[in-house]
């Protein structure tokens, strides 16, 4: 690699620089770097000046330290992740005093589990492997809070598996599906893997565009898959207005798609619950998961649907892992029940709000005005993105790069940051370090 026509030899410029040798190929996964002393030389600037370029790629995870070994570009992801979700995982801890990366929520606002724990009996219970897969009493309180008349609940391991579960039985082999840009990116990996073909729709300040949807429905979809409350990345949340226009062009389509909605954030969002289901009954599946709530390792989510094909569901699931753990269902019952529990999931969406609120301030008063987003992350647009989200580390911060999370062939430069994991107290220095990386740029 040669840097001798860099013209920026700061440690930005020179991460930058090698920085796009990794994305471009040139340089390998597992290549060795030139060592800083060499590199140096090369530039004619202080080794420290390298030393820093070459903390900043590390912590932004493309390269890793061996100690005495030298410096290597990082191995390719294991395979268990798909490149786009590979873009969102965190890199090493080495540098990084406050992680914004992962979009994941604040384990002290979790309600806590050992009173739920604690009236769990001390056995597992031992039903018929082909019981009922739903705990009655659960089901029923799912019922007396779902956003539209559904004829049919049933609990899934997750939102994504629940997605994922519909779309497996609704799309086939050359479908498409309509997915919103930016959107999640294990959708459109979901998409790909059935063989279908991504149709995205873009997003205002009150949900996905009218006109974005009516050209997509043009294409004839299968499934149309919409986040409508605390949108992943961006924060929006589909108004209820909004919300019946979508379904009506909905309702004009012929064939009328399936609508599966992600209700990921729930009860911490500060929108109102909302699904077009309200208006196209029949054909959409509302699935609401309870792991930004009340934690994610419950795994646990409710889809509610038609009853034809909520029964095909929970067929297909008997011939995997038939049902969820009716332990974490009980324990669920408990947290969505007892006053306690509900109190701390209220007093976490009001520090969620409050957190938003004072960092979306702060970036105003750095001279960066962005809307209050619902839920836990903001979608930042930056001048360029790779340099954002290195400057970023450089001081300590991990942000997701925005890439991910847009359809392919889309453009933009962005970064998202869990902005809920950011306390009052530190909104002012966060905010100050976003709005210097968004003006950055890899020149």
């Amino acid at each position: 690699m040669n840097l001798a026509t860099l013209e920026d030899r700061t440690p930005r410029g020179i991460a930058a620089a090698l920085g796009r040798a990794v994305r471009s190929g040139e340089l390998a996964p597992g290549e060795r770097l030139p060592t800083v002393r060499d590199v140096a030389a090369e530039l004619g600037v202080s080794p420290a000046t390298v030393s820093a370029a070459w903390q900043a790629l590390r912590r932004t995870g493309l390269v890793v330290s061996r100690g005495r070994a030298g410096t290597y570009v990082s191995e390719a992801p294991a395979r268990r992740l798909s490149p786009r979700v590979a873009g969102l995982r965190g890199p090493s801890d080495d540098g990084v005093r406050l992680d914004l990366s992962r979009g994941t929520p604040d384990p002290a606002l979790l309600p806590e589990l050992g009173p739920a724990l604690r009236r769990v009996s001390e056995r597992a219970t031992t039903p018929g492997y082909h019981e009922e897969p739903v705990v009655p009493e659960l089901r029923r309180a799912l019922a007396a809070t779902w956003p539209s008349p559904t004829d049919q609940i049933t609990v899934v391991d997750g939102a994504t598996d629940g997605v994922a579960r519909v779309l497996e039985l609704v799309v086939s082999y050359g479908d498409r599906v309509v997915l919103e840009t930016p959107g999640f990116p294990p959708f459109y990996d979901l998409v790909e893997a059935l063989g279908a073909e991504a149709v995205p729709v873009e997003l205002d300040g009150s949900g996905v565009r009218p006109e974005s949807l009516r050209r997509a429905l043009a294409t004839r979809p299968a499934a149309v898959v919409l986040q409508p409350r605390a949108h992943n990345p961006t924060g929006v949340s589909t108004t209820p207005a909004r919300a019946e226009s979508l379904a009506r062009l909905l309702r004009r389509t012929t064939p009328t798609p399936w609508v599966v909605e992600d209700d990921h954030s729930g009860a911490i969002s500060t929108a109102p619950d909302v699904s077009l289901g309200a208006w196209l009954p029949g054909r959409v599946v509302h699935v609401r998961s309870y792991s930004k709530t009340h934690g994610p390792d419950l795994r646990v989510a409710a889809l509610g649907g038609p009853t034809d094909l909520v029964d095909a569901l929970v067929a297909r699931r008997m011939l995997g892992p038939a049902w969820t753990s009716r332990m974490l269902q009980t324990i669920l019952l408990d947290l969505l029940t007892t006053s306690r529990s509900m109190d701390e999931v209220g007093e976490a969406r009001r520090q969620y709000y409050g957190r938003q609120q004072a960092l979306v301030a702060a970036l105003a008063a750095h001279g960066l005005v962005v809307p209050t987003p619902d839920g836990i992350n903001l979608w930042l647009p930056v001048r360029d993105e790779q340099a954002a989200v290195l400057h970023l580390a450089a001081a300590g911060i991990r942000v997701a790069a925005g890439s991910p999370f847009l359809a392919a062939g889309e453009t933009g430069s962005f970064v998202r940051v869990t902005s809920g994991l950011v306390p009052p107290e530190d909104a002012d220095e966060v905010a100050a370090a976003l709005v210097a990386a968004a003006s950055v740029g890899l020149g």
